[in-house]
């Protein structure tokens, strides 16, 4: 891992910027000195670890005292995509606008992402664990498809907060009901990019007895604030 900038917050959190191979990635620190529990950040779609709305969360949780970190894994941010990938992403916006089916097509999109995407943020985890001020347990919070497997696959996870649910592919849903790691699934009850019932479908799939769901009213960006103040309660719970 090659740290290639720092700045120091005036909340006193440290941001830092990493590579780790092709791997960029971002990495919030709270001001304490003491030893922090960690949060995977995953977003997903192609956007970049710089959004807006997830760097204000990984500040919030900065701000309770977790190491957070985000990285671009592949397809995401600035990372190179594949004329097939682009082809697909543009199957599936004008497939969505018509009102079309688009199971297959997210199938094709997102199932191969996430093949991708897994093994980078474990090694990224990997990296991240040897770090001086950053200790376990590690929760996971995001991208639901890819937090699934993660929570599957990687036994050092110890909590997982996922976002929508509505549009998963068939094997994270399977693999849903293999997680045992607490859950907190938040969504948006008007969501026009994930069918509410299959939300509640996977809800109900996954394996964990320790698993609470948040419904808010509203769209996809349109999130309560206070849902942040309530993740953070159900990290407290279970990584500190």
């Amino acid at each position: 891992m090659r740290l290639t900038s720092e700045q120091r917050l005036d909340d006193g959190v440290l941001v830092r910027e990493f590579t780790l191979g092709e791997i960029p990635g971002t990495l919030w620190t709270p001001a304490s000195a003491a030893p922090a529990p960690l949060i995977l950040m995953a977003h997903n779609n192609g956007l970049p670890k710089s959004d807006g709305r997830l760097v204000a969360r990984a500040r919030h949780a900065a701000g309770r005292g977790y190491a957070v970190a985000s990285v671009d894994a592949a397809g995401c941010g600035d990372r190179p995509r594949s004329a097939a990938e682009e082809q697909t992403r543009a199957d599936l916006r004008r497939a969505m606008r018509a009102g079309e089916p688009v199971d297959a097509i997210f199938e094709s999109l997102v199932g191969p992402l996430v093949e991708k995407a897994a093994p980078e943020w474990r090694t990224t985890l990997d990296a991240l664990l040897t770090l001086p001020g950053i200790g376990g347990p590690v929760g996971y919070s995001g991208w639901t498809a890819l937090g699934i497997r993660l929570a599957v696959s990687e036994p050092r996870i110890a909590a997982a907060g996922f976002f929508a649910g509505g549009y998963v592919p068939h094997a994270q849903r399977e693999e849903a009901r293999q997680v045992t790691a607490p859950v907190l699934l938040l969504l948006q009850w008007d969501d026009e990019g994930n069918p509410r019932q299959r939300a509640l479908d996977l809800f109900d799939a996954f394996g964990t007895r320790q698993k609470t769901l948040h419904a808010n009213m509203g769209g996809h960006t349109g999130t309560p604030w206070f849902e942040a103040e309530d993740a953070g309660r159900f990290f407290d719970r279970h990584l500190k």
